[in-house]
Protein backbone atom coordinates (compact mmCIF):
# COMPACT_ATOMS: atom_id res chain seq x y z
CA UNK A 1 0.00 0.00 0.00
CA UNK A 2 1.42 3.39 -0.81
CA UNK A 3 2.62 5.83 1.93
CA UNK A 4 1.95 9.37 1.66
CA UNK A 5 5.02 10.66 3.78
CA UNK A 6 8.42 11.32 3.18
CA UNK A 7 11.17 10.43 5.57
CA UNK A 8 14.28 13.06 5.91
CA UNK A 9 17.23 11.68 7.32
CA UNK A 10 19.37 14.80 8.54
CA UNK A 11 18.06 17.82 10.63
CA UNK A 12 20.86 20.38 9.13
CA UNK A 13 19.67 23.37 7.18
CA UNK A 14 18.84 20.48 4.06
CA UNK A 15 16.89 18.56 6.25
CA UNK A 16 14.96 21.45 8.04
CA UNK A 17 13.95 23.13 4.93
CA UNK A 18 12.87 20.28 2.83
CA UNK A 19 11.03 19.35 5.69
CA UNK A 20 9.52 22.45 6.16
CA UNK A 21 8.53 22.95 2.51
CA UNK A 22 6.70 19.46 2.41
CA UNK A 23 4.85 20.45 5.59
CA UNK A 24 3.70 23.77 3.74
CA UNK A 25 2.01 21.91 0.69
CA UNK A 26 0.27 19.41 3.10
CA UNK A 27 3.02 16.44 3.16
CA UNK A 28 3.66 14.81 5.98
CA UNK A 29 7.17 14.11 7.16
CA UNK A 30 9.35 12.04 9.68
CA UNK A 31 12.49 13.61 10.16
CA UNK A 32 15.16 11.69 11.62
CA UNK A 33 18.59 13.45 13.09
CA UNK A 34 21.19 11.39 15.33
CA UNK A 35 22.04 14.37 17.32
CA UNK A 36 20.34 15.42 20.23
CA UNK A 37 18.94 18.57 18.86
CA UNK A 38 18.14 19.92 15.38
CA UNK A 39 20.19 22.52 13.42
CA UNK A 40 23.54 20.40 12.10
CA UNK A 41 26.70 21.38 11.39
CA UNK A 42 25.95 25.30 11.95
CA UNK A 43 24.83 24.55 15.26
CA UNK A 44 26.92 21.32 16.57
CA UNK A 45 30.16 22.95 15.33
CA UNK A 46 28.89 26.98 16.81
CA UNK A 47 29.18 28.21 13.23
CA UNK A 48 29.60 32.35 14.24
CA UNK A 49 27.89 33.96 11.38
CA UNK A 50 26.64 32.29 8.01
CA UNK A 51 27.06 33.67 4.05
CA UNK A 52 25.78 35.37 2.95
CA UNK A 53 24.99 38.11 4.89
CA UNK A 54 27.40 37.40 8.13
CA UNK A 55 23.73 36.83 9.95
CA UNK A 56 23.96 35.15 13.23
CA UNK A 57 24.49 31.61 12.31
CA UNK A 58 22.28 30.54 15.27
CA UNK A 59 19.77 32.60 15.06
CA UNK A 60 19.07 32.03 11.65
CA UNK A 61 19.04 28.11 12.17
CA UNK A 62 16.79 28.71 14.90
CA UNK A 63 14.22 30.21 12.52
CA UNK A 64 14.58 26.94 10.77
CA UNK A 65 14.75 24.80 13.27
CA UNK A 66 11.33 26.63 15.29
CA UNK A 67 9.30 26.63 11.88
CA UNK A 68 9.53 22.67 11.37
CA UNK A 69 8.99 22.32 15.37
CA UNK A 70 5.57 23.96 15.35
CA UNK A 71 4.19 22.01 11.75
CA UNK A 72 1.79 19.52 12.89
CA UNK A 73 2.72 17.60 9.54
CA UNK A 74 6.29 16.86 10.70
CA UNK A 75 7.21 14.31 13.70
CA UNK A 76 10.50 14.83 14.72
CA UNK A 77 12.94 12.00 15.85
CA UNK A 78 15.84 13.24 18.01
CA UNK A 79 18.55 10.59 18.58
CA UNK A 80 17.34 8.35 16.66
CA UNK A 81 19.38 6.59 13.25
CA UNK A 82 17.91 4.59 10.18
CA UNK A 83 19.11 0.88 10.54
CA UNK A 84 17.39 -0.99 7.81
CA UNK A 85 15.44 -0.15 4.72
CA UNK A 86 13.15 -2.41 2.66
CA UNK A 87 10.18 -1.69 -0.10
CA UNK A 88 10.23 0.31 -2.71
CA UNK A 89 9.29 3.74 -4.17
CA UNK A 90 5.82 4.39 -2.54
CA UNK A 91 6.11 2.11 -0.11
CA UNK A 92 9.50 2.25 1.72
CA UNK A 93 10.06 0.08 5.25
CA UNK A 94 12.03 2.08 7.40
CA UNK A 95 13.15 0.94 10.33
CA UNK A 96 14.19 3.63 12.98
CA UNK A 97 16.22 3.31 15.96
CA UNK A 98 17.03 5.27 19.23
CA UNK A 99 20.84 6.08 19.93
CA UNK A 100 21.91 3.17 22.01
CA UNK A 101 18.94 0.97 21.80
CA UNK A 102 18.40 -2.05 19.73
CA UNK A 103 14.78 -1.54 19.48
CA UNK A 104 13.64 -0.19 16.08
CA UNK A 105 9.98 1.50 15.18
CA UNK A 106 9.05 0.82 11.54
CA UNK A 107 8.38 3.88 9.16
CA UNK A 108 6.23 3.60 6.66
CA UNK A 109 7.39 6.65 3.73
CA UNK A 110 6.36 6.65 0.24
CA UNK A 111 9.55 8.64 -0.58
CA UNK A 112 12.85 9.47 0.91
CA UNK A 113 15.50 12.81 1.43
CA UNK A 114 19.33 11.89 2.89
CA UNK A 115 20.47 15.10 3.82
CA UNK A 116 23.19 13.30 6.55
CA UNK A 117 25.90 16.54 5.22
CA UNK A 118 29.08 15.98 5.80
CA UNK A 119 32.10 15.77 7.96
CA UNK A 120 35.23 18.25 8.08
CA UNK A 121 38.13 16.38 7.35
CA UNK A 122 40.84 15.53 10.34
CA UNK A 123 44.21 17.77 9.25
CA UNK A 124 45.77 15.36 11.97
CA UNK A 125 44.59 12.02 10.15
CA UNK A 126 46.99 11.93 6.95
CA UNK A 127 50.00 13.89 8.18
CA UNK A 128 51.60 16.07 10.98
CA UNK A 129 52.95 18.58 8.88
CA UNK A 130 51.01 21.74 10.36
CA UNK A 131 50.99 20.51 13.87
CA UNK A 132 47.09 20.16 14.93
CA UNK A 133 47.86 18.13 17.40
CA UNK A 134 51.53 19.15 18.85
CA UNK A 135 50.43 23.30 19.09
CA UNK A 136 47.25 24.77 20.64
CA UNK A 137 47.50 27.41 18.63
CA UNK A 138 47.25 25.47 15.10
CA UNK A 139 43.23 25.40 15.11
CA UNK A 140 40.67 24.79 11.77
CA UNK A 141 37.75 26.56 10.64
CA UNK A 142 35.76 24.94 12.74
CA UNK A 143 37.82 25.97 15.75
CA UNK A 144 38.09 29.61 14.80
CA UNK A 145 34.17 29.97 13.40
CA UNK A 146 33.59 28.63 17.69
CA UNK A 147 36.30 31.38 19.04
CA UNK A 148 34.44 34.03 17.36
CA UNK A 149 31.11 32.91 18.10
CA UNK A 150 32.39 33.55 22.35
CA UNK A 151 33.80 37.31 20.84
CA UNK A 152 37.11 36.23 21.86
CA UNK A 153 39.96 35.45 19.56
CA UNK A 154 42.85 35.06 21.44
CA UNK A 155 46.34 32.82 21.37
CA UNK A 156 46.32 30.09 23.93
CA UNK A 157 47.79 31.47 26.58
CA UNK A 158 45.41 34.44 26.19
CA UNK A 159 47.31 36.81 24.36
CA UNK A 160 45.72 38.88 21.17
CA UNK A 161 47.63 37.29 18.32
CA UNK A 162 49.56 40.14 16.14
CA UNK A 163 49.50 37.85 13.32
CA UNK A 164 47.02 35.39 11.88
CA UNK A 165 47.37 32.83 9.37
CA UNK A 166 44.72 30.75 6.80
CA UNK A 167 46.03 27.52 5.18
CA UNK A 168 43.95 26.56 2.15
CA UNK A 169 43.26 23.41 1.17
CA UNK A 170 44.09 21.06 3.81
CA UNK A 171 42.10 17.74 2.80
CA UNK A 172 41.08 18.51 -0.54
CA UNK A 173 42.71 18.88 -3.92
CA UNK A 174 45.63 16.91 -2.91
CA UNK A 175 45.72 13.28 -4.33
CA UNK A 176 48.19 11.90 -2.07
CA UNK A 177 45.35 11.68 0.54
CA UNK A 178 42.60 11.15 -2.35
CA UNK A 179 40.95 13.92 -1.86
CA UNK A 180 41.39 15.53 -5.57
CA UNK A 181 38.34 17.61 -5.22
CA UNK A 182 37.90 21.24 -4.50
CA UNK A 183 35.69 21.97 -1.44
CA UNK A 184 34.16 25.12 -2.75
CA UNK A 185 33.29 26.72 0.77
CA UNK A 186 37.22 26.98 2.00
CA UNK A 187 38.07 30.04 0.05
CA UNK A 188 34.95 31.75 1.02
CA UNK A 189 35.27 30.50 4.50
CA UNK A 190 38.54 31.38 5.16
CA UNK A 191 37.64 34.95 3.52
CA UNK A 192 35.18 35.56 5.97
CA UNK A 193 36.49 34.65 9.06
CA UNK A 194 39.75 37.02 8.46
CA UNK A 195 37.38 39.58 8.31
CA UNK A 196 35.63 39.06 11.45
CA UNK A 197 38.99 38.27 13.10
CA UNK A 198 40.09 42.35 11.77
CA UNK A 199 36.73 43.56 12.95
CA UNK A 200 36.88 42.55 16.17
CA UNK A 201 41.07 43.04 16.31
CA UNK A 202 42.08 45.74 13.95
CA UNK A 203 45.57 45.45 14.96
CA UNK A 204 46.04 42.12 13.95
CA UNK A 205 47.23 41.62 10.85
CA UNK A 206 45.35 38.33 8.64
CA UNK A 207 47.33 36.39 6.06
CA UNK A 208 45.26 33.86 3.36
CA UNK A 209 48.05 31.26 2.29
CA UNK A 210 46.34 29.46 -1.52
CA UNK A 211 46.97 27.46 -4.31
CA UNK A 212 44.69 29.41 -6.29
CA UNK A 213 41.25 31.49 -4.78
CA UNK A 214 37.85 30.09 -5.68
CA UNK A 215 35.06 32.52 -5.09
CA UNK A 216 31.53 31.04 -6.24
CA UNK A 217 28.28 33.13 -6.70
CA UNK A 218 28.13 36.24 -4.04
CA UNK A 219 31.86 35.11 -2.56
CA UNK A 220 33.53 37.49 -5.26
CA UNK A 221 32.02 40.78 -4.53
CA UNK A 222 30.35 40.29 -0.92
CA UNK A 223 33.43 38.31 0.72
CA UNK A 224 36.67 38.30 -1.55
CA UNK A 225 37.23 42.30 -2.64
CA UNK A 226 36.27 43.61 0.62
CA UNK A 227 38.71 41.42 2.87
CA UNK A 228 41.28 42.82 0.56
CA UNK A 229 40.37 46.37 0.02
CA UNK A 230 38.38 47.01 2.51
CA UNK A 231 39.79 45.40 5.76
CA UNK A 232 43.11 44.60 4.39
CA UNK A 233 43.52 40.93 4.70
CA UNK A 234 46.72 39.59 2.58
CA UNK A 235 46.43 37.44 0.46
CA UNK A 236 49.52 35.12 -0.60
CA UNK A 237 49.58 32.92 -3.44
CA UNK A 238 51.84 30.06 -2.38
CA UNK A 239 52.20 26.36 -0.81
CA UNK A 240 52.81 25.89 3.34
CA UNK A 241 55.19 22.64 3.35
CA UNK A 242 55.41 22.99 7.33
CA UNK A 243 54.45 24.41 10.95
CA UNK A 244 56.72 24.54 13.49
CA UNK A 245 57.25 26.08 17.13
CA UNK A 246 59.82 28.69 17.18
CA UNK A 247 60.03 29.99 20.68
CA UNK A 248 56.85 31.47 21.74
CA UNK A 249 55.54 31.71 18.09
CA UNK A 250 54.73 29.61 15.22
CA UNK A 251 56.93 29.59 12.43
CA UNK A 252 55.03 29.08 8.46
CA UNK A 253 57.89 27.37 5.79
CA UNK A 254 56.64 27.14 2.34
CA UNK A 255 56.79 28.67 -1.10
CA UNK A 256 55.68 32.29 -2.59
CA UNK A 257 55.38 30.55 -5.78
CA UNK A 258 54.49 34.48 -7.66
CA UNK A 259 57.79 35.16 -6.74
CA UNK A 260 59.09 31.66 -6.76
CA UNK A 261 61.17 31.97 -3.54
CA UNK A 262 60.90 30.20 -0.21
CA UNK A 263 59.26 31.62 2.50
CA UNK A 264 59.30 31.75 6.16
CA UNK A 265 57.58 33.72 8.41
CA UNK A 266 56.61 33.86 11.83
CA UNK A 267 52.65 33.56 13.30
CA UNK A 268 50.09 33.29 16.19
CA UNK A 269 47.70 31.40 15.26
CA UNK A 270 47.60 29.25 11.92
CA UNK A 271 44.27 28.35 10.96
CA UNK A 272 43.95 25.21 8.94
CA UNK A 273 40.72 25.82 6.21
CA UNK A 274 39.78 21.67 6.46
CA UNK A 275 37.50 20.63 3.73
CA UNK A 276 34.41 18.26 3.15
CA UNK A 277 34.27 14.32 3.58
CA UNK A 278 31.24 12.68 3.25
CA UNK A 279 29.85 12.08 7.11
CA UNK A 280 29.79 8.48 8.41
CA UNK A 281 25.65 8.80 8.29
CA UNK A 282 25.79 9.87 4.41
CA UNK A 283 28.68 6.83 4.09
CA UNK A 284 26.02 4.44 6.39
CA UNK A 285 22.78 5.47 4.68
CA UNK A 286 24.00 5.06 1.25
CA UNK A 287 24.50 1.58 2.15
CA UNK A 288 21.10 1.21 3.90
CA UNK A 289 19.13 2.04 0.95
CA UNK A 290 21.57 0.60 -1.68
CA UNK A 291 22.86 3.99 -3.51
CA UNK A 292 25.85 4.61 -5.70
CA UNK A 293 28.27 6.24 -4.20
CA UNK A 294 30.81 7.99 -6.28
CA UNK A 295 34.80 7.73 -6.15
CA UNK A 296 34.90 10.01 -2.94
CA UNK A 297 31.70 8.24 -1.22
CA UNK A 298 29.38 10.82 -1.17
CA UNK A 299 25.92 10.03 -2.95
CA UNK A 300 25.79 9.92 -6.47
CA UNK A 301 23.38 12.13 -8.75
CA UNK A 302 22.67 11.76 -12.19
CA UNK A 303 23.87 15.04 -13.25
CA UNK A 304 25.30 17.71 -10.47
CA UNK A 305 23.21 20.60 -12.83
CA UNK A 306 20.69 19.01 -14.51
CA UNK A 307 19.46 15.99 -11.86
CA UNK A 308 21.35 17.25 -8.62
CA UNK A 309 19.05 15.28 -6.13
CA UNK A 310 17.78 11.83 -7.81
CA UNK A 311 19.57 8.55 -6.82
CA UNK A 312 20.05 5.32 -8.46
CA UNK A 313 17.28 4.21 -6.22
CA UNK A 314 14.04 5.74 -7.27
CA UNK A 315 11.79 7.46 -4.52
CA UNK A 316 15.02 8.33 -3.15
CA UNK A 317 16.60 11.69 -3.29
CA UNK A 318 19.86 13.66 -1.60
CA UNK A 319 20.25 17.54 -0.63
CA UNK A 320 23.26 19.21 0.52
CA UNK A 321 26.47 18.01 1.12
CA UNK A 322 25.65 14.47 1.20
CA UNK A 323 26.34 14.43 -2.47
CA UNK A 324 29.53 16.28 -2.54
CA UNK A 325 30.89 19.65 -1.33
CA UNK A 326 28.06 22.90 -1.02
CA UNK A 327 27.58 25.73 -0.15
CA UNK A 328 24.37 27.18 2.18
CA UNK A 329 22.91 28.42 -1.06
CA UNK A 330 23.03 25.14 -3.30
CA UNK A 331 22.03 23.33 0.12
CA UNK A 332 19.16 25.24 0.17
CA UNK A 333 18.29 24.60 -3.47
CA UNK A 334 18.73 21.46 -3.31
CA UNK A 335 16.49 20.91 -0.60
CA UNK A 336 13.35 22.31 -2.19
CA UNK A 337 14.13 20.42 -5.53
CA UNK A 338 14.50 17.49 -3.07
CA UNK A 339 11.31 18.22 -1.61
CA UNK A 340 9.11 18.81 -5.04
CA UNK A 341 10.47 15.60 -6.09
CA UNK A 342 9.23 13.18 -3.33
CA UNK A 343 6.53 14.96 -3.04
CA UNK A 344 5.29 14.63 -6.44
CA UNK A 345 6.67 10.87 -6.46
CA UNK A 346 4.28 10.24 -3.79
CA UNK A 347 1.41 12.18 -5.32
CA UNK A 348 2.30 9.91 -8.67
CA UNK A 349 2.39 6.45 -6.89
CA UNK A 350 -0.89 6.94 -5.00
CA UNK A 351 -2.57 8.36 -8.08
CA UNK A 352 -1.60 5.30 -10.00
CA UNK A 353 -2.67 3.33 -7.19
Amino acid sequence: MAAESVLIVGGGPAGLEAARLLADIGTPVTLVEKRAELGGMPIAERYAALTHGFRDAESMINNMVGAVSASPLVDVRLGASVVEAEGEAGAFRVTVAKEGNGAGEVVEAGAVILATGFQHFDPGRETQTYGYYEYPDVITLSDAEGMLKDDVFLKANGDKPERVAFIQCVGSRDRQIGNEYCSKVCCGISSKLAIEVRERLPDTKCFIFYIDMRMYGFWENEIYWPAQEKHHVQYVKGIVTEVIKKGERLLIRGEDTTMGRPVEVPMDIVVLAVGMEPSRGTRDLAKVFGVKQNQYRFIEVPHDALDPVATSVPGVFVAGAAAGPKDLDDTMGMAGAAAIKAAAWIRKVVTAA
